[in-house]
């Protein structure tokens, strides 16, 4: 079938349910102010349970208590989780400590999550508080517009700390595509904030559209050579090029994403593709033409088939671009010369060119919580009582003590360091380890992530100091589905959730974030996947090459076959 038969196919089959849903839904208001007066349930109903997404949240259950609610005759333990909008994830101590005291007095569990979308989450907030806990964050300064659903979600940048002004001017351009991007409506200050009803006022989406876009949107700014925000995660990425420190533009990389479903091989995970560069002046342009072209030519039938990976496949690249010229008004310039070299963060203090230091936390998981041994949501607490810079919500789940000034680093890691938030034994491996939520309050989960890394690192751990490798890190990531949230589709060891303590293997991305790997071994249990990883690490401990990494090992040696092209090599 050609291109344009399966888009003529495409055009005239039936649309997905969700787009009624967005086509009734009066600009994202539905009937969310009714449900919230509803006492006789914990959740929303069917379509408000869809549209509260674009409102940055999503209703969940305890997974761990289900079964024996249901003994019991009571409906699941309905509450929502929120994720906060914070582009470039720049958080001020003041705000910290507003969203630490929420999470400590108005949710289930009392912690604050850190995401890979560089932001926080609270988790089990129930009905009663949603619209308290949305007030609270506003009086913060803080949202949660469109960090879900089918819109431009939060923006991602580098949490930067060396090169400061640099980091400043992309963090401005994160906040302004952010803004640029965000949904027009009223309906989140109506229904969250009580916001007035202007009589006769209508709502337009000049960017975003009535039904809005087809499927989510992941947007980024980065700086290399950090890949921190994983930009082959992205629809659209904005990658920094500077000239003596100075911004003066963008190479513009459009169509990652990792996501798959079980069984069905017209999904795939997919690097971005290279657009070229453009001025400044141009971003926001550039970025509302890409996305106004996903918005039209998107699968509006078909959502395992819609984020913008499967439209650049099925239209070619080259038209999709020529497309985003013609919006834009602008024709892309060549790409300019970039190196992605690294994307962990750099745990511990590090020295800007401003004069200022930065300390980075490591948060396993990012889940700050008072454990018995460790009560690192207080330490964090007490370290924005007397910070006076700005923390930094980093993608890879960690948190940035940045701005600080040589009279001030002592007491920060005092602080730190009593605590439980510093710690010289961490392994180069945990430090690039990260897993998704999942289990118990994920509804997509099918398989432990969060809870299970930890323990999974350290048998790992053992491994590599059998092999005389304990100071070698793997990139080692693990999602409880298919859905991609840990990035494990861009990992060299990475674990995807198939059933019940049964995971796929997947091997060969690289240290940069710039290659998807390919699955090894399929629906096997955590003692197989230690077993073939203790074979392959003997392998790479005898047979490698000098600096060679795990990732380039296993497909140089041919343990698996590289993916250059996600759609033909994948699955092949």
């Amino acid at each position: 079938m050609s291109k344009k038969e399966q888009t003529n196919k495409e055009q005239s089959a039936p649309l997905s349910d969700n787009e009624r849903l967005k086509k009734e839904s009066h600009f994202l208001r539905g009937t969310i102010e009714q449900d919230l007066l509803n006492p006789v349930t914990g959740g929303f109903s069917a379509d408000n349970f869809q549209l509260i997404r674009f409102h940055g949240m999503y209703q969940q259950d305890d997974r761990d208590i289900r079964a024996e609610r249901q003994k019991q005759k009571l409906e699941p333990l309905h509450n929502v989780m929120l994720r906060a909008r914070m582009p470039g994830g720049v958080i001020t101590p003041k705000q910290w400590l507003g969203i630490d005291t929420f999470a400590t007095e108005h949710t289930l569990y009392g912690s604050i999550r850190l995401t890979t979308r560089q932001t926080f989450q609270f988790h089990g907030v129930l009905k009663p508080n949603i619209k308290e806990m949305h007030k609270a964050l506003n009086k913060m300064g803080i949202d949660s517009i469109a960090t879900a659903g089918d819109v431009n979600r939060n923006v991602l940048c580098t949490s930067n700390p060396f090169e400061s002004k640099l980091h400043q001017e992309a963090y401005e351009w994160a906040k302004k595509i952010s803004e640029h991007l965000l949904p027009k409506t009223r309906a989140y200050a109506e229904i969250w904030l009580d916001g007035e009803k202007i009589e006769g006022h209508q709502d337009e989406e000049p960017i975003l559209g009535p039904e809005y876009l087809p499927r989510k949107f992941k947007t980024t700014v980065a700086i290399p050579p950090q890949n921190d925000v994983d930009v082959h995660a992205n629809d659209l990425n904005f990658v920094a090029i500077a000239q003596e420190g100075t911004l003066v533009g963008f190479n513009v990389l459009v169509g990652g994403g990792l996501a798959m479903t079980y069984g069905d091989l017209s999904t795939y995970p997919r690097k971005a593709d290279e657009f070229g560069f453009i001025p400044l002046e141009k971003t926001l342009d550039v970025a509302a033409a890409v996305v106004g072209t996903q918005r039209d030519w998107g699968n509006r039938s078909n959502r395992k088939n819609a984020k913008t990976k499967y439209t650049l496949d099925r239209v070619g690249v080259d038209v999709f671009k020529k497309e985003v010229e013609k919006r834009a008004g602008i024709l892309f310039e060549p790409i300019r010369p970039y190196v992605f070299s690294m994307r962990g963060d750099r745990i511990g203090w590090s020295s800007g060119i401003d004069g200022k230091h930065h300390l980075t936390l490591f948060i396993e998981n990012g889940r700050l919580l008072d454990y018995p041994d460790k009560p690192i949501k207080t330490g964090m607490a007490h370290i924005a009582m007397i910070h006076q810079g700005d923390f930094r919500m980093t993608a890879n789940q960690n948190i940035i003590v940045a701005g600080v000034p040589f009279s001030e680093i002592s007491k920060i890691e005092a602080i730190a360091r009593k605590y439980g938030l510093m710690d010289e034994k961490i392994s180069p491996l945990r430090k690039n380890s990260m897993a998704c939520v999942s289990f118990p309050t994920c509804p997509l989960a099918m398989a432990e992530a969060e809870r299970f890394l930890p323990a999974f690192v350290t048998e790992v751990e053992e491994i590599l100091t059998k092999y005389a490798l304990e100071n070698e890190s793997i990139i080692l990531r693990v999602t409880g589905c298919p859905n991609g949230c840990a990035r494990a589709m861009l990992a060299e060891i990475g674990l995807v959730g198939k059933g019940v303590s049964r995971y796929n293997l997947y091997l060969g991305g690289n240290k940069e974030g710039t290659r998807v790997p390919k699955i090894f071994k399929e629906n096997i249990t955590d003692k197989e996947i230690l077993n073939e990883i203790d074979t392959l690490v003997a392998r790479w401990a005898k047979e490698r090459h000098p600096e060679e990494g795990f990732g380039d090992f296993v497909i140089r040696v041919g343990v698996v076959a590289e993916v250059k092209i996600s759609k033909r090599d994948f699955y092949a």
